[in-house]
């Protein structure tokens, strides 16, 4: 194993199981131990700043949110990139069109103009409710966006973004999208935080399971799908490692000698 400075976590599917929805007691001594070796934490996901899991006894170093869009760590922000106005404006009509409600996400709050079952248990992941306001419009018009999401399915996703031409969708479940800036990406807020404290790619690697990891495994040294992952994300990384609810993550790093034995006692 080469000299790791730095370690990318996604969340959902990765960090936390998703069928039990919380992070397991092996998980966290496992990041413990990984901060004892001064290893960097990032967490890298597409929950807004806001929804970001709090676990006990531990604080990571920086985080990845937005997938990507917003970076930041405890002492300042490292990298903004809202979309475009005229884009929210425009995927906001193009999914009334197809009955569709939108959040829409700034640096402290997330908000919709309506609500269906779709967004409602996609919010239920980060164990957030959906808030319906009537600030909506006006919040667009004078604040930063950094993330849309709506409930959609994949024949949805051209008419979601028809002449929305500088943003995308990034995606890790198959009945929602998160939209972010054409050029945002996990894969944009990694080499934004590397630049940051010094750190090349070789120094890097990272964990996730979804669609929306894929740039991100491919802008550290080794990334690393869980075995729930998707085949997508499977067919790019450099090695497929346990299944989350088996402790994946904690297997990998005692056999890469990232965390030793005696530390857990």
């Amino acid at each position: 194993m080469k000299d790791v400075k730095i370690i990318f976590f996604d969340v959902d599917g990765t960090l936390i199981d998703m069928e039990k929805k919380q992070i397991s007691e092996k998980m966290l001594a496992t990041l413990r131990a990984l901060k004892e070796q001064n290893i960097v934490l990032c967490i890298a996901t597409g929950r807004s700043p806001i929804a970001l899991p709090q676990f006990e006894n531990l604080t990571f170093d920086a985080f990845l949110t937005f997938n990507g869009s917003y970076c930041f760590n405890k002492k300042e922000s490292i990298y903004k990139n809202p979309i475009p106005q005229k884009d929210v404006a425009q995927v906001v009509e193009n999914a009334k069109a197809l009955n569709r409600p939108v959040a829409i996400a700034t640096s402290d709050k997330t908000i919709t103009n309506g609500e269906d079952v779709d967004l409602i248990d996609y919010f239920a992941f980060a164990h957030q409710p959906v808030i319906v306001s009537e600030d909506f419009d006006t919040t667009i018009q004078k604040e930063e966006i950094f993330q849309l999401m709506l409930g959609a399915r994949k024949e949805e996703y051209a008419d979601v973004m028809k002449h929305a031409t500088a943003s995308k969708i990034t995606a890790w479940w198959d009945r929602a999208v998160d939209i972010i800036p054409t050029s945002s990406g996990k894969g944009t807020g990694i080499k934004e935080m590397l630049d940051y404290y010094g750190f090349d790619s070789d120094q890097a690697i990272a964990f996730g399971d979804g669609n929306n990891d894929i740039e991100m495994l491919e802008a550290v040294g080794w990334g690393l799908a869980m075995d729930n992952a998707s085949e997508d994300l499977k067919e790019i990384a450099d090695e497929v490692i346990g299944h989350v609810a088996e402790e994946g993550i904690y297997h990998y790093c005692l056999e890469n000698g990232l965390i030793e034995d005696d530390q857990f006692g």
